[in-house]
């Protein structure tokens, strides 16, 4: 297998990166240092959450330079995410730290007046701006106007028509209500795309394992229709399943009313509907755009002790690439030593073993009683606040149980 190297600036869940590039056929070597990216030969820089954050870690790590060393040189370099955003100039997201300033523009905040942000769920990249048959029948790094990708950001490029195509680029575009943005650009040996490619299903995989191939255009069998080439959000189907053990003590997926999972007959045991991994793989391969887990076992009242689920995380984001949630037990805890575990370590947890977002229950509650208590002021202390400061707002989601 040719090896990948990657480097991992405290990114987030970049496990599932991981597992998409070995996917595709590549092995992962970690870049430990600024030295080790001049004996990189493929580089891929992700990156989620605070563009100030990101930026800062590269820069204080010593790894810009050897970056543009890296691409100036003519190897291969992709950028995901925060790695798009950081070849341009700056974001409106933080001022302070300046970006790699290979690419003009600026990224700017989405407006809200119209709609939600972030920017959360599956939308296009379409490279093709005219109608003509060229331009229709081409796919720029398995890019195609007929498949969509999970993007999730509060800020982005404005696209602005011809300025970085007159220096050589290739641009996608998404569109978000009224507003144009770069969703990925490509040009000679590098590749970047605000889209998560390994979150993004059968169509991420096919973007990421051309870029590793080094197959930059390909022709299109058939000219897309102009159905399939609407910008714009598509519709979710998200499958979530409550985990639990079982009186044998296997975590099983089940379902009850209002958490009563026994059985009305055959002993009252606990109902089970088959095991997480295996039904979330299911549920992927039946085209399923997100997997959700909320845990509802007694692990979670102990999170150092939630080994199971951490290991259903793991394995899951091997052979599932669209967005992992897990909820349940997101809060601060106190170990039965007596110990204190904060919330945002809790969520670190899950996020190294493989997800993308955590949902809140009952403290997000908690929190809007003392937002309102404070007269509608943040206190900073709350565990969405703190997991969206250090992860990103696009990190935490709220889980509602509503009731008649």
């Amino acid at each position: 297998m040719s090896t990948v190297h990657l480097l991992d600036h405290v990114a987030g869940n970049v496990r599932s990166l991981v597992n998409a590039i070995e996917k595709v056929g590549y092995t992962v070597e970690w870049i430990q240092s600024p030295e080790d990216v001049a004996a990189a030969e493929k580089l891929i820089l992700p990156g989620v959450g605070h563009f100030g954050f990101c930026l800062s870690q590269i820069d204080s790590a010593g790894y810009v330079e050897p970056i543009k060393q890296h691409i100036e040189a003519g190897k291969p370099f992709m950028g995901i995410c925060v790695g798009l955003q950081a070849l341009f100039e700056g974001s409106e997201e933080s001022s302070a730290f300046p970006g790699l300033r290979l690419l003009p523009g600026r990224l700017e905040r989405f407006k809200d007046e119209d709609k939600s942000v972030p920017h959360i769920g599956w939308n296009s990249a379409n490279t093709s701006n005219g109608e003509d048959e060229q331009s229709t029948q081409e796919s720029l790094y398995g890019l195609r106007p007929d498949s969509k990708y999970y993007y999730v950001h509060s800020y982005a490029v404005p696209y602005q028509e011809g300025v970085l195509e007159k220096e050589g680029w290739a641009v996608a575009t998404a569109r978000y209500g009224n507003e144009e943005f770069i969703g990925a650009i490509a040009k000679d040996n590098v590749l970047a795309t605000q889209f998560h490619p390994e979150k993004s299903g059968a169509a991420g995989l096919r973007v990421l394992k051309a870029f590793l191939d080094g197959r930059k255009v390909e022709k299109l069998a058939t000219r897309p229709s102009a159905k399939a080439t609407k910008e714009g959000l598509t519709r979710r189907v998200i499958a979530c399943m409550d985990v639990r053990t079982n009186d044998k003590g296997d975590l099983v997926v089940t379902k009850g009313d209002q958490y009563d999972v026994r059985e009305k007959d055959a002993g009252g045991e606990v109902r089970n509907l088959g095991k997480p991994v295996d039904m979330a793989r299911k549920y992927y391969e039946q085209g399923a755009d997100e997997i959700t887990f909320l845990n509802i076992t007694s692990f979670r009242n102990s999170p150092l002790a939630d080994a199971p689920m951490l290991e259903i995380l793991r394995q899951t984001s091997e052979t599932v690439f669209v967005p992992l949630t897990i909820g349940g037990g997101i809060r601060d805890t106190v170990e039965p030593d007596g110990s204190m575990i904060p919330a945002i370590d809790v969520a670190q947890m899950y996020f190294k073993s493989g997800a993308d977002k955590v949902s809140i229950g009952s403290d997000a509650v908690t929190a809007a009683e003392e937002y309102y208590a404070r007269s509608k002021k943040l206190s900073g202390r709350t565990a969405i606040e703190m997991i969206s400061q250090a992860y990103g707002n696009q990190a935490v989601v709220v889980s509602v149980d509503p009731k008649r």
